[in-house]
C-alpha cells in the first residue's frame, strides 16, 4: 500500500498493493496497523455498499456532531469522480474540494476524514462504490449541500445528472451552519 497524494489537510489517496496471477487478483482493503501508520486511527462501524447507474450524482452529504463520519472509499465495479468538501470553519482549504477518479481498475481508496462532505458521480454504466463508516448513519444528524452550487464550482461535467430529491433540495454552501471547526 502507498499513499498517492494527501491533500485538504486530512484527505488521503492511496493505492493498495495488488497481487495478481492466473486467477485473478487479491489486496488488502483496510488491516488497521497499516493504515495507522498512514494517519488512518479510527475503527469502522458501518460499511455500505451503493449501485448506481450512469450519470448519477451522490452527495453532497455529511453528519453533523456527535455523528460525523470519516470514510474510507472504494469502486468495486466501474468508475466514479470522487469528490470531498472540507467544511471546517477557519481551514485554510474551508470550501475547496479534492477530485479524483475511483475504478475496479485502479483499486485505489480515498479517506475521508469527519469535516468533510462526500460525493461522487458515476462515470460507467453502473457503478458499485463501497465506503466504510466511522460512525453509525444517523437520519437527524445527516445534511446535503447543493451538489451544483456556484461557488463551489465543482467540475462534474455532466449535463443531465440522475440525483435523488434529497440532493436537488440540498442547502447552498454559504447557508450551512458551522458545524465544524478547523483544529478541534
Amino acid at each position: 500500500m502507498k499513499v498517492i497524494e494527501r491533500a485538504l489537510n486530512g484527505v488521503i489517496l492511496i493505492e493498495p498493493r495488488v497481487f495478481t496471477d492466473s486467477r485473478g487478483y487479491f489486496f488488502e482493503t483496510f488491516q488497521v496497523e497499516k493504515y495507522a501508520e498512514i494517519g488512518i486511527e479510527c475503527s469502522f462501524v458501518q460499511d455500505n455498499l451503493s449501485r448506481s447507474v450512469k450519470n448519477t450524482i451522490r452527495g453532497m452529504h455529511y453528519q453533523i456532531q456527535p455523528y460525523s463520519q470519516g470514510k474510507l472509499c472504494q469502486v468495486v465495479q466501474g468508475e466514479v469522480l470522487d469528490v470531498a468538501l472540507d467544511i471546517r470553519y477557519g481551514s485554510p482549504t474551508y470550501g475547496k474540494h479534492y477530485i479524483t477518479n475511483l475504478s475496479e481498475s485502479n483499486h485505489r481508496q480515498l479517506w475521508i476524514p469527519p469535516g468533510f462532505a462526500h460525493g461522487f458521480l458515476v462515470l460507467t454504466d453502473v457503478a458499485v462504490f463501497n465506503y466504510k463508516c466511522t460512525k453509525l448513519y444517523n437520519n437527524s444528524s445527516e445534511r446535503t449541500i447543493l451538489y451544483n452550487d456556484a461557488d463551489l464550482a465543482i467540475p462534474w461535467n455532466c449535463e443531465s445528472p440522475v440525483l435523488s430529491d434529497k440532493d436537488l433540495l440540498g442547502t447552498r454552501f454559504k447557508d450551512i451552519a458551522r458545524d465544524f471547526t478547523f483544529g478541534e
